[in-house]
């Protein structure tokens, strides 16, 4: 394992923004991730533990040690003749882990297809999309304590998986790295999820009227690719807002006002696409210096020029939290981790 001094993280991050890190390291195995962390110890340094870079804005220099995790490998246990568990390392990107299973007929992951990121980063978010989540089909995560230097097992339900949300992200934020990630998947009886509009008119259009889990892939990609831009081509993490979901009461006076307004209820509360409330704002591809609000989804916020800072970023999306809480009453959260 090689450790680099004042290491440029611009092509470490998928905003594309040209920050430094005091220390570098990209580690392979759990001993070079041991020998990474005890070195950081040693000296003293904070430590930002990174994956595929597409969750995260830098608004300053990193004082500490980046330990990139490139932790590589995926394996298979058959449990029955429908199901299967297959366990992926960290550094394993994510859409390559997804395609991966789609070529062996393991369903379960195909609406998650072309979601940025590693394997690694996505109990953190408990990343989602056209009507799954990873909380549907993730059985367990080994990780390591970094108090401990001990490696522990988290279930589901020590992981406290919600909208965007685990343990990762809030009271065990900074304490653990995970290292591996285990999900229960389908081998035969895959149960299509296709009641989202947009991949029901995608499957029409390709004249598709029983889809398998490929076609449900390759109708997300489609949708994704027409309506989010690629960070290798212009710098974003994709969407950067959570959407929000506000209490029936505080929705029905919102919808007093405008009764267009998409709404999709959930018990007691009632979720409102946040980027349509960015959009009611008038920030739909509207750019201010180097950023701006993407032109055919407002919830992605681009590094339009490239030459972008973190800070101006940050201050762009402080903009678009402040004026949709001053027209709807609705306070944005950012889903993007902020360094």
């Amino acid at each position: 394992m090689k450790i680099q001094q004042n290491f440029s993280l611009k092509n470490h991050n998928t905003f594309g923004v040209d920050v430094s890190a005091k220390f570098f390291a990209e580690v392979t195995s759990s001993d070079e991730l041991f020998e990474a962390i005890n070195h950081s110890k040693t000296q003293s340094f904070p430590m930002l533990f990174l994956g595929g870079g597409s969750n995260v804005l830098f608004t300053k220099d990193f004082e500490g040690a980046v330990i990139q995790l490139d932790l590589k490998g995926v394996s298979e246990e058959i449990i029955n003749e429908n199901e299967v568990l297959v366990t992926s390392k960290a550094g394993e990107n994510w859409h390559e882990f997804v395609h991966y299973s789609l070529g062996k007929n393991y369903g379960g992951l195909e609406n998650l297809s072309l979601i940025p990121g590693n394997v690694g980063t996505s109990p953190m978010q408990n990343i989602g999309a056209y009507g799954t989540e990873i909380k549907d089909t993730f059985v367990s995560c080994k990780v390591l304590n970094l108090g401990t230097l001990e490696v522990e097992e988290f279930n589901h339900e020590k992981c406290r998986f919600g909208y965007r949300e685990s343990i990762f992200k809030r009271e065990g934020k900074g304490k653990y790295v995970i290292l591996e990630v285990t999900f229960k998947l389908t081998r035969k009886d895959h149960f299509i999820k296709t009641e989202y509009g947009a991949i029901q008119s995608e499957l029409k259009k390709s004249g598709i009227e029983n889809p398998t889990i490929q076609d449900v892939s390759k109708a997300v990609i489609s949708i994704r690719q027409s309506k989010l831009p690629d960070p290798k081509m212009i710098g974003n993490a994709g969407s950067f807002f959570k959407n929000p979901s506000v209490p029936m009461v505080q929705f029905l006076e919102v919808q007093k006002r405008y009764p267009e307004i998409p709404n999709y209820p959930n018990g007691d509360l009632v979720k409102i696409p946040a980027g349509w409330l960015i959009e009611q704002c008038g920030w739909k591809g509207k750019q201010i210096g180097n950023v701006a609000s993407h032109e055919l989804q407002a919830l992605v916020i681009v590094n339009a020029t490239g030459n972008a800072t973190g800070k101006e970023i940050f201050d762009f999306s402080t903009k678009i939290i402040d004026s949709v809480k001053e027209k709807f009453g609705i306070e944005l959260e950012r889903e993007v981790n902020i360094v």
